[in-house]
């Protein structure tokens, strides 16, 4: 499912406009994003939390020039489902 498809079925239950929808929906994403950006998780009960990893510095290899190389540690970001959106998808439970 792509971003127009969600703005589409929102549109369609809603009936709000498509544009006005697609702001909102661009405008929650750049939240999310602004706030992961500075550092900050993002939880939405009932739904799932976007949280910020910290992955340790660890030993890589090239293996074409079999030599290794350090990755430094950094923050990636990541997505926990909440368990009873976990438990939907796991038994294919339409939402």
């Amino acid at each position: 499912m792509t971003k127009a498809d969600i703005v589409n079925e929102i549109s369609l239950k809603t009936g709000i406009e498509k544009i006005a929808v697609q702001t909102t929906v661009e405008a929650f994403m750049n939240e999310v994003k602004n706030a992961m950006s500075n550092g900050k998780n993002v939880y939405l009960r009932g739904f799932g939390s976007f949280v910020i990893k910290k992955r340790a510095e660890k030993t890589g290899r090239n293996i074409t020039k079999n030599t290794t190389l350090i990755i430094p540690a950094h923050n990636i970001p990541a997505f926990k489902p909440a368990k009873t959106f976990a438990i939907k998808v796991k038994n294919n439970v339409p939402a």
